[in-house]
C-alpha cells in the first residue's frame, strides 16, 4: 500500500472512528436513544428545543428549513396505534387511512437508504444520514401505552452490528398482503413515499416493504413533550424504560437575562448508531476504556440501594448506561461521573414514585429512612468528584466567547427536591 493510500485509510478510520463515538461529520452528540420525553412546565421551549434541532441539523445537511421536523398535536381521544400509524379503511373501497406519522416515517426511512438489493436494504454510511425530528406535542394527553404500543416494542428490537442497521417492522407484512389482495397497494405507496426519490428507488422500496414490512428507520427521534397536570395521563414503567427523560428545566434552563443575547446554547443532538456495546466501542474512551467503572458503579447502586425494590435495574439500563460513556466520551473521573449523574437524572430517577410506605427503607436498623435518604447516601459517597464540587455541563455550549459556567450535581438538587415532596405531601415523584 503506497504513502497515500494509508494517509486515507487512517483519516477513513478516524472519521469513522469519531462518529461512531462521539461526533458526527458535524459536531453532533449522539444520543443514546433515538426516544425521548422532555417534561416540565408549560411555556419552557420543549417544542421550539426540537425544532431548533432539525433546524441545525437541516442546515448542517444541506436540507429545505423543517425537511427533517414533523410537528404530531396528540390528541385526548387517541387510544390504539392506529391513531398514530393509520390503518385500512373499506368504505367506499379499500384504501389505508394514512397519517403524518407514517409518511414522516417514510420521508426518514428514503433519506437513509443507499439502495434496495434482493429484499435488502443496504443504508448510507452513519455519518451521511441527517436525523429527522419527530415531535409528539402534548404527548401524555392521552394514554402513550395505548396509541404508542406497537412503537414501544419495535423500539427495543433495532440492532446495529457496525454499519449495518436492522429493526423489526412497524408495519408488518400482513397489512401490505391485504392492501395487495384488494388492489388497493399502489395507492398506498403513491401516498406515504417521498416525490423526490427516484422510480427506480421507489419500485425497489415498493417490493421491499411488500415482503418485509416497514422497519424503524435508523435516523428516526421521537420527542414527546410532557406537562404533568389533573389534563394528562402519567406514564408506566414500560414507557419510561425505553425512552431518556430530560428534566427540561434542569437540562434547558430558562435564563431570563439571556432573552436577547444568547450565551448557551443546546449542542445538536443525532440519532444512536450502537444499540449494545463491546469493549472495542469502549477503547477510546479516557475514563472507563473497559466499561468497569461504569458496570461497578451500577452493581452498587443495586445491591446499595435498589434491591428487593420495584425501582431495580437491569440489563437494558445497563447497556443503555454504557452507551451513554460512549456517547459522550468522558476524559476523566469528574466527567464520567457527571454522565452518570445525568444517565439517573433521565433513566433512573424518573422511575422512583411513591407514597411513604412505598418508598420506606425495610429492615431492622431502617428506622425512618426512605429510598431517597438511601439514594442519596450512596451518590455522597459515590459522586466523590461531582456531589460537593460544580460539575461539567454535556448537553450545553457556549455561544461566541462566553465561557460555560460549571453547574450543581443534578441528581443532588432532583433527590433532595423529591424528597421534600414526600415530607410535604407523603408522595412523590420526579416530574416536575
Amino acid at each position: 500500500m503506497g504513502y497515500e493510500a494509508s494517509i486515507i485509510k487512517i483519516c477513513e478510520y478516524e472519521l469513522n472512528f469519531k462518529s461512531k463515538v462521539s461526533l458526527t461529520n458535524f459536531v453532533a452528540t449522539p444520543l443514546p436513544k433515538p426516544f425521548i420525553l422532555l417534561a416540565g412546565i408549560s411555556g419552557t421551549g420543549k417544542t421550539r428545543f426540537v425544532r431548533k434541532q432539525a433546524e441545525a441539523s437541516a442546515e448542517n445537511f444541506g436540507l429545505p428549513k423543517e425537511e427533517n421536523l414533523c410537528l404530531v398535536p396528540v390528541r385526548p381521544d387517541w387510544h390504539e396505534p392506529s391513531d398514530l400509524l393509520g390503518y385500512i379503511s373499506r368504505l367506499n373501497g379499500t384504501r389505508y387511512i394514512t397519517t403524518d406519522f407514517l409518511k414522516f416515517m417514510l420521508k426518514a426511512l428514503c433519506a437513509a437508504v443507499e439502495s434496495v438489493e434482493e429484499n435488502t436494504i443496504q443504508w448510507k454510511q452513519a455519518e451521511t444520514i441527517p436525523p429527522y425530528w419527530l415531535c409528539l406535542d402534548e404527548m401524555n394527553l392521552a394514554p402513550v401505552e395505548q396509541y404508542f404500543a406497537d412503537y414501544l416494542s419495535i423500539i427495543e428490537t433495532r440492532e446495529w452490528d457496525g454499519e449495518e442497521y436492522s429493526s423489526a417492522p412497524i408495519l408488518k407484512k400482513a397489512v401490505f398482503d391485504d392492501l395487495k389482495a384488494e388492489n388497493a397497494l399502489d395507492k398506498f405507496f403513491d401516498e406515504v413515499l417521498p416525490a423526490s426519490i427516484s422510480s427506480d428507488l421507489k419500485n425497489a422500496l415498493c417490493a421491499y416493504i411488500s415482503v418485509k414490512g416497514i422497519p424503524l428507520p435508523p435516523n428516526l427521534i421521537v420527542a414527546g413533550t410532557v406537562n404533568m397536570d389533573e389534563t394528562t395521563h402519567g406514564f408506566s414503567r414500560k414507557v419510561i424504560d425505553r425512552a431518556l427523560t430530560f428534566d427540561f428545566g434542569e437540562f434547558f434552563p430558562n435564563t431570563f437575562d439571556q432573552i436577547f443575547e444568547a450565551k448557551t446554547q443546546a449542542k445538536t443532538l443525532s440519532f444512536p448508531t450502537l444499540s449494545a456495546v463491546s469493549k472495542k466501542d469502549l477503547s477510546g474512551v479516557a475514563a472507563d476504556p473497559d466499561g468497569n467503572e461504569t458496570i461497578q458503579f451500577f452493581e452498587k447502586l443495586n445491591k446499595e440501594v435498589l434491591k428487593n425494590t420495584p425501582f431495580e435495574l437491569a440489563y437494558r439500563a445497563l447497556n443503555e448506561a454504557l452507551i451513554s460513556v460512549v456517547c459522550f466520551n468522558p476524559k476523566d473521573e469528574q466527567e464520567l461521573q457527571s454522565v452518570w449523574d445525568d444517565f439517573l437524572m433521565c433513566k433512573v430517577l424518573p422511575r422512583i414514585e411513591g407514597d411513604s410506605d412505598k418508598l420506606a427503607v425495610l429492615g431492622d436498623d431502617a428506622g425512618n429512612e426512605t429510598l431517597l435518604d438511601r439514594l442519596n447516601t450512596f451518590l455522597t459517597n459515590e459522586f466523590n468528584k461531582i456531589w460537593d464540587t460544580p460539575r461539567a455541563e454535556l448537553l450545553l455550549e457556549p455561544v461566541g466567547s462566553y465561557q460555560l459556567e460549571l453547574i450543581e450535581c443534578r441528581s443532588k438538587v432532583k433527590i433532595q427536591w423529591m424528597k421534600n415532596q414526600l415530607e410535604r405531601n407523603s408522595f412523590t415523584s420526579f416530574w416536575p
